[in-house]
């Protein structure tokens, strides 16, 4: 989405996120809490010249790892939708 004149941490801080960290990739790591630690948000943005590239998921528990790895985010549907239009008002 076009970067326009916004600063990366202002867009993060007005639509409610948290940064938590970077990505190996050098993604802004944040997270938007829906209640207590979960379900919340998840979003991973990468600032480039002219644009953000944002990831949105929705965690619904914390991750549990073992012999097999469980992850239950959603990545699709009406919540991620909503939420991306959602985040996107705060940059255009």
């Amino acid at each position: 989405m076009p970067k326009k004149e916004h600063n990366l941490q202002t867009v993060v801080r007005d639509a409610g996120y948290q940064p938590i960290g970077t990505s190996s990739g050098g993604e802004l790591n944040c997270v938007r809490r829906l209640g207590g630690d979960y379900p919340r948000f998840h979003l991973y943005i990468r600032e480039e010249t002219d644009k953000f590239i944002f990831s949105l998921h929705l965690d619904q528990k914390k991750p549990s790892y073992g012999e097999e790895t469980a992850h239950s985010g959603e990545y699709e549907g009406e919540k991620i939708k909503e939420e991306a239009y959602r985040v996107a008002r705060f940059v255009t």
